[in-house]
């Protein structure tokens, strides 16, 4: 039976053939202690720590739209409505981090506490 081995599949045994070997390397050098710090790629903010540093910067409470607006503005990200709103809800209600001053109005809590 006599099968055309198509261009992806060819190249995915490529990469995972490239990728194993890489993986070897890696670890040989690690145990012959000559491996290189690895360095960390920095870390996308969480949507609720990025929501903390808006209201933080405000220094105020904002509306949701306000947050969202800040949050592309400032930092290139586009929130989805409904996820902010029930991410911020949560905390909330565990009283953490966040209070509601209005209807989709946030605030942090402790801006409350001064």
């Amino acid at each position: 039976m006599s099968e055309e081995i198509s261009r992806d599949v060819i190249l995915d045994v490529l990469e995972a053939m490239l990728s194993s070997g890489l993986r070897a390397v890696r670890e040989a050098k690690r145990a012959a202690g000559t491996a290189p710090l690895r360095r960390r790629s920095p870390r996308k903010k969480s949507n609720i720590k990025l929501v903390e540093d808006i209201l933080k910067a405000a220094n105020q409470p904002l509306h949701v739209n306000d947050i969202i607006a800040r949050a592309e503005t400032d930092y290139g990200v586009q929130l989805r409505r409904e996820s902010i709103v029930s991410a911020l809800t949560k905390k909330v209600l565990e009283r953490k981090v966040f209070r509601r001053t209005g209807r989709n109005e946030f605030a942090l809590l402790e801006a409350e506490e001064k």
